[in-house]
């Protein structure tokens, strides 16, 4: 059974900082890009950041412009678990931030956890 449990989110000052963790189980995680996405209330789902998988040719990490600079997007392979450290945390980062996990065949998301940005 292919599981995605995210955790980590939580209510912090603008300018703190979160770290969500995405642990995985049910398919090859290593096979697998890895993206945290993020929908704010009355938005539609937008990504936030992407990883490729550990075969591809180009590993370089992707970050939408409003959070590069500020977010890390990491995996651990032998965790089957993907990261997303965010910093320098602001109000319009407030959301539910999901992770996925795809590939050409599949496509995993995890239920979401709540990111509340204070002011």
């Amino acid at each position: 059974q292919v599981r995605l449990m995210e955790s980590g989110g939580g209510l912090v000052q603008a300018g703190g900082s979160l770290r969500l963790s995405c642990v995985t189980s049910g398919f090859t995680f290593n096979n697998y890009t890895v993206r945290w996405s993020r929908q704010a209330p009355g938005k539609e789902r937008a990504l936030v950041a992407r990883l490729p998988s550990s075969d591809s040719a180009v590993g370089i990490p992707y970050y939408a412009n409003s959070v590069k600079g500020r977010f890390t997007i990491s995996r651990d392979n032998a965790r089957k678990t993907m990261y997303l450290q965010l910093t320098s945390l602001k109000a319009e980062d407030t959301a539910v931030y999901y992770c996925n996990a795809a590939n050409v065949r599949d496509n995993y998301w995890g239920q979401g956890t709540q990111v509340t940005v204070s002011s």
